[in-house]
């Protein structure tokens, strides 16, 4: 019997949000945990925000540290294991900088060695500090620090791939200083898979660290284009899930829903469950998915201010504590999978050709977003009731590569779209499609305000 897939939330403390570190209070954060152990879920992952935990490159506060192992063994208590985030970074719609990176003290997130430096040193603090409880499970590097590096953002912090690469890795490496042997990742937001210019890259993201992180969110143009039901908004989630194992040299690598929700008006509330029930059904059927971890536990209570409106009702409770229905959809999902464990999902045989340029730095990306025709492609081939998968086109025409992902055809994009001939065997020569002029360009990649 295959691992079970792992089911779990985002934790966001129902009183005072993120900022609950400033005035921690151990009894609300046992009763949100309670609720959330109540729906069945095994595990969370939590947020410390880096300028609360580091206000100075030379100090990580201990009393900080000694709140959040305080908070994974609350979890423990409850049966839940806990992935701890580091740099925090950004989230629903804020930034969380520490101030010795910015304005009189400007320096580069990713190049500038003191800043590096600290950073590390944050990382390894934290991992160490969580090292012997045995429900942790490991460091996300940052939440979609990938953010800072390039525009949209309106001050980014510029870095070249390959300085993107180098600090991947001595993130990575501080994480696994402080805590050997646990599962240590980064994540980075759908600007990673979609957008031309940026310097954290598909290889990165399917390549370094434990498991590969996604992070669906359908406000990114999905749903926009496709409607509220439309078959690229239903899959969106097993999309980017696919997608990533393009660029993945494992062809058994676990890939992580670490964030996906139902965003208002996009998804209306009363939709959310139908919403919910269908994106985890068709997620659930990727092999090698790791997990599911639903964005977010709790509303954000409206007495706070300033949030993008969206940001207020993505939880699965309110932030009075009541159980929404994407929360029972949820609760049912986990129910179902006790009671009956499902066996691994069957190989996705056809293989829908990618290509992005060089396979290192992607520079023409934007052909796997919303109303690329990679994308469109997958739309299409799901609406029909097929279960593709991708392939990037330099390995399309390799078969030991194609036959550990058991892999039987592959197509292009403008063979589902209806401008060249139909699915090709494996043991043809590689295919390298050209971008077909007449499907819809890209929509243009716009900052995400969601959870992260």
């Amino acid at each position: 019997m295959p691992p079970a897939v792992r089911f779990g939330v985002n934790y966001t403390p129902r009183q005072g949000w993120f900022h609950h570190w400033l005035d921690f209070d151990l009894d609300s954060v046992r009763a949100d945990l309670d609720a959330i152990a109540g729906l069945g879920m095994d595990h969370i992952r939590v947020f410390p925000l880096w300028p609360y935990f580091q206000p100075n490159r030379a100090l990580v506060r201990p009393r900080a540290v000694e709140q959040l192992v305080a908070l994974v063994d609350a979890a423990a208590e409850r049966g839940l294991d806990v992935n701890t985030d580091g740099l925090q970074g950004h989230l629903s719609s804020f930034d969380f900088l520490p101030a010795w990176t910015r304005t009189w003290h400007r320096r580069n997130l990713f190049t500038d060695p003191e800043v590096v430096d600290g950073e590390a040193h944050y990382l390894r603090t934290l991992a160490a500090a969580l090292a012997g409880r045995p429900n942790f499970l490991g460091m996300t590097v940052g939440n979609e620090i990938a953010q800072f590096a390039a525009p949209p953002h309106p001050d980014p912090d510029p870095a070249t791939p390959e300085e993107t690469g180098r600090w991947l890795e001595r993130m990575l490496a501080a994480c696994a200083e402080g805590a050997p042997d646990r599962l240590h990742l980064h994540a980075e937001y759908d600007a990673v898979w979609y957008q031309d210019d940026q310097p954290f890259t598909p290889a990165q993201a399917a390549r370094l660290g434990a498991v590969t992180a996604v992070h669906s969110w359908v406000f990114n143009g999905t749903a926009q284009l496709h409607g509220r039901t439309g078959a690229a908004t239903e899959h969106h989630a097993a999309y980017l899930v696919e997608l990533s194992k393009a660029w993945a040299t494992d062809p058994a690598r676990p890939v992580w829903l670490q964030e996906v929700g139902a965003p208002a008006p996009l998804v209306p509330p009363e939709h959310a469950a139908g919403f919910t029930r269908a994106t985890v059904t068709h997620a659930l059927d990727c092999p090698d998915l790791w997990g599911v971890t639903w964005w977010c536990s709790h509303d954000v209570s409206r007495e706070l201010a300033d949030f993008p409106e969206l940001e207020y009702g993505l939880g699965l409770f309110t932030s009075e504590g009541v159980l929404k229905p994407a929360g029972a959809v949820l609760a049912e999902f986990v129910r179902e999978r006790r009671a009956r464990p499902a066996a691994a999902p069957a190989p996705r045989t056809t293989a829908l050709v990618v290509d992005a340029g060089d396979d290192e730095t992607a520079p023409r990306r934007s052909v796997c977003a919303p109303g690329g025709p990679v994308f469109e492609a997958f739309a299409r081939l799901s609406a029909d009731g097929a279960r593709p998968t991708t392939v990037l086109a330099s390995r399309a025409g390799d078969p030991a590569h194609l036959a550990a992902r058991g892999i039987t055809e592959t197509v292009t994009p403008e063979a589902v779209l209806g401008r060249s001939a139909t699915a090709r065997p494996v043991d043809s020569p590689a295919l390298r499609p050209a971008v077909p002029t007449a499907v819809p360009s890209a929509v243009p990649f716009t900052q995400s305000t969601e959870s992260s």
